[in-house]
């Protein structure tokens, strides 16, 4: 046995429960860290946005014409003619599937309806293919 004058003779020491322990404590730690630091927040808004936009397709693809085609969205896109005697009730249409906290675009070969599209926002998309050629609609947010 060491005697107490003697240097390191009278040290405590760490039990060694007490170091598993505190070593088991900052590994959790060090693994709750990189899941919440390194996993990138997911982008809701873009993906909620293409869903309404693609809803919003899949509606008016399937809607009858109001004059001839085989769906709405064939309809407008066949021709400038139809599309300049569809644009007013294509607005509207769009307009009431979306709802009121949602602006859009809907473009065509022959033009297109709805508010200019912003640069700065996260933006939804989807496309139809038709006859007459696609047709893109752009969603975002108010």
């Amino acid at each position: 046995m060491p005697e107490p004058d003697a240097p390191g003779g009278d040290r405590a020491q760490l039990s060694l429960p007490v170091v598993e322990a505190a070593v088991g404590v900052a590994f959790l730690l060090a693994v709750a860290a990189a899941f919440g630091l390194a996993v990138p927040a997911p982008a809701t808004a873009e993906a909620q946005l293409d869903a309404y936009a693609d809803d919003a397709v899949t509606v008016l693809a399937e809607e009858p014409p109001r004059h001839a085609g085989g769906t709405r969205l064939a309809e407008v896109s066949a021709s400038p003619a139809a599309f300049d005697r569809e644009r007013d009730a294509l607005r509207e249409r769009v307009d009431r599937i979306l709802g009121d906290n949602l602006l859009f675009r809907v473009e065509t070969p022959h033009g297109a309806v709805g508010f200019r599209r912003p640069s700065d926002v996260p933006t939804g998309r989807a496309t139809a293919t038709t006859p007459g050629g696609e047709v893109v609609l752009w969603v975002w947010y108010v």
